[in-house]
């Protein structure tokens, strides 16, 4: 047992360690996980935010505004510096002297002109997706994605333009919606409304049948803007040494210009390049296609390559990439002056740390100190569990000694309880079944004596009386033959005494129950007994309290209140009285007294009247007392009924006997 309970609190100790370790372990890097991408969620929140100011505003304007509202929302300090870090904003103003405390890296560098995209990856569809935010032909080099779809400068639409293109818009969604399709307007960051289905995937929807090509035709002022594009990218590729023979400029669906095709033999490479719906602007066929002559038509869509060919991947056209970052370049100088010049963006704590840069590492010396604490942890379970062990199998190992000696008749001694728990108490309760054991082996021989004594006195008689006969001493005379009899009876009432009592040990008693008046039961013994106490000179009567009834074995109860009135009478010099009495004892109960005026029972006694061949005369005479056995069965009877039987007694003046039966 010692080994199997080092063993278990070793394995609980050891799981208990890991499970411990792995739980700290995983919640401290769920929380700096968590931590840190609410760090990165409120720097990618920060940077758009000011992106779609410089964007929008040149020159910084409500830039120191914008910092202060950040950094009341997010609880960091805000910095905006320009390239030479000079402060344009700092959300630590007021707090010591001004940009003082600013780290040596900046966070980010905010330029419209220039997105990172790392930053960027978490804004929402409409902002980083957008209008303009999707590449046409040559958009490889990532140069036209880089410059913040909000950034529209000229393309951004005068009042006028844009009542009419939401008028026009109106009149389209009243269409399709008679052809049962839902669209929604959805306004791009130049103030040019576009359709897209409301389906929840956001997509962007044309119908020519209902003039989808008026609403995506450019405007007077996107034109302009347009034609601007145009001649500078024209001018930036005749510097570089190429003549632009075809250049097509097109609008986004935000209406941000895009380089969609370039065919530098004449025709267009792809018809609907990828982004562009039918009725956008450019697209073959329909009004909005500049009329310059750096547009070109747009020739037949080519066919599908075969599923069962590999794609094969496309050559870069130096000339296609030249002209990419032309436009790129033209795009730039024409936003300039209405976006603000590139700053350095710093983000850090109250406390000028970065919070974004912490990190979970566990060096070699704290490795070393977890690994000693389990150590210690785990030593310390183990001699705790020793030592409990010990303690705890020290008294079941008495208790087995105990138990052995027993079992081979020895006498055992007391198993001493030391503690207060369980183990205390199974001493305890095997202390009292020992006790129990040694008085029923003591009773057990007792009554073994007193059967052989109460049997040998009559066989005996018998005996003696036929070993006279025979040797003629006496004669066989009727005298001799009743004497022989009443020896005989006695014999078998000893063992009739006997056989019930062990029925009654056994729960073989039966019982046969009937309705039965407690009244006349008395009144039959009383007539059984009455020639007995008339020879003895004992007044026996009977009385009633009313109409008391139960249900019981008539037989079994007669025999009981029988053997009270016998002893009774018995003890009951002569010119007193013994009395049965009748009465209803409360809801459910009944009682049946049997009081006389004897000698009565010493206080001493009283506990020992019930046990089997007891008397209260020692040298047990048949002139003091019967077998012993009269009260034993009074009580096995009684219980049997679910009742009690009760005794009380004084010296001199009478004992009563109450026999408490169920009714039912």
């Amino acid at each position: 047992m010692l080994s199997r309970l080092l063993v278990v609190s070793v394995l609980v100790s050891v799981l208990s360690i890991a499970a411990t370790a792995w739980l700290a372990a995983q919640t401290t890097s769920g929380a700096i996980r968590q931590e840190q991408g609410q760090v990165l969620a409120d720097d990618a929140r920060i940077y758009d935010r000011l992106l779609g100011l410089a964007a929008t505003t040149p020159n910084w304007r409500g830039a120191d505004r914008t910092v202060r509202e950040l950094s009341t929302d997010t609880g960091r300090r805000i910095a905006l510096t320009t390239q030479d870090r000079k402060v344009i904003a700092d959300s630590a103003e007021g707090e010591g002297e001004r940009g003082a405390r600013l780290p040596a890296r900046a966070s980010a560098v905010v330029d419209p002109l220039a997105v990172d995209s790392t930053l960027a990856a978490g804004r929402d569809d409409d902002t980083a997706e957008g209008p303009g935010a999707t590449s046409g032909v040559g958009a490889g080099t990532g140069a036209v994605d880089r410059i913040d779809p909000r950034a529209v400068g000229p393309f951004r639409l005068p009042a006028k333009e844009r009542e009419d293109l939401r008028s026009m818009a109106e009149k389209y969604i009243g269409c399709v919606r008679d052809a049962g399709v839902t669209v929604k307007t959805v306004e791009g960051p130049s103030g040019r409304p576009y359709l897209e289905t409301t389906d929840g995937r956001g997509e962007q929807f044309t119908d020519v049948r209902c003039g989808a090509m008026y609403l995506n035709e450019p405007t007077r002022t996107e034109r302009r803007a347009l034609d601007k594009i145009t001649k500078l990218a024209e001018a930036c590729m005749r510097r570089k040494g190429t003549e632009p023979s075809v250049l097509r400029l097109t609008l986004s669906r935000g209406g941000v210009p895009r380089l969609v095709a370039l065919g530098f033999d004449g025709s267009e490479k792809t018809p609907h390049p990828e982004g562009a719906e039918p009725g956008q602007p450019g697209t073959p066929g329909e009004p909005g296609a500049p009329k310059k002559p750096s547009v070109a038509p747009p020739t037949t869509e080519p066919a599908p390559a075969e599923a069962s060919e590999p794609p094969v991947e496309a050559t870069p056209d130096p000339v296609e990439a030249l002209a990419t970052s032309c436009v790129d370049s033209a795009r730039r100088e024409q936003l300039g002056q209405y976006v603000s010049s590139p700053a350095l963006l710093f983000i850090t704590s109250q406390d000028g740390s970065r919070p974004s840069e912490s990190g979970f590492q566990l060096s070699g010396a704290n490795t070393a100190r977890l690994v000693g604490l389990a150590a210690a942890i785990l030593a310390v379970t183990v001699a705790v569990t020793a030592f409990a062990a010990t303690r705890l199998t020290r008294p079941l190992r008495a208790l087995t000694t105990a138990t052995q000696r027993m079992k081979t008749g020895e006498a055992t001694e007391p198993v001493p309880a030391r503690s207060a728990g369980e183990i205390s108490q199974l001493a305890a309760a095997f202390n009292d079944m020992a006790a129990h054991r040694r008085a029923l082996e003591e009773q057990r021989k007792a009554m073994v004596s007193d059967v052989a004594h109460e049997l040998r006195t009559p066989l005996s008689n018998i005996r003696g009386w036929l070993e006279a006969a025979e040797d003629g001493v006496v004669a066989t005379d009727p005298e001799l033959v009743t004497s022989l009899l009443e020896e005989a009876l006695l014999l078998q009432h000893i063992v009739d005494d006997l056989q019930d009592l062990a029925a009654a040990d056994a729960g073989t008693l039966r019982l046969h129950r009937e309705p039965a008046c407690a009244a006349e039961l008395a009144e039959q013994v009383v007539a059984a007994h009455q020639a007995r106490a008339d020879a003895a000179g004992v007044r026996l009567s009977a009385r009633a309290e009313g109409d008391p009834w139960l249900t019981a074995d008539p037989l079994r109860l007669r025999q009981a209140v029988g053997n009270l009135v016998s002893n009774a009478i018995r003890h009951t010099p002569a010119g007193g009285s013994v009395t049965v009495t009748c009465r209803a004892a409360g809801e459910g109960w009944v009682t049946i007294e049997v009081a006389d005026t004897g000698t009565g029972i010493a206080a001493g006694d009283l506990p020992h009247v019930f046990d089997r061949f007891w008397r209260a005369d020692k040298s047990r005479t048949r002139a003091t007392g019967g077998s012993g056995l009269g009260l034993a069965i009074v009580r096995n009877l009684a219980r049997a009924h679910g009742g009690e039987v009760e005794v009380e007694s004084e010296v001199g003046a009478g004992t009563r006997f109450t026999l408490r039966l169920p009714v039912t």
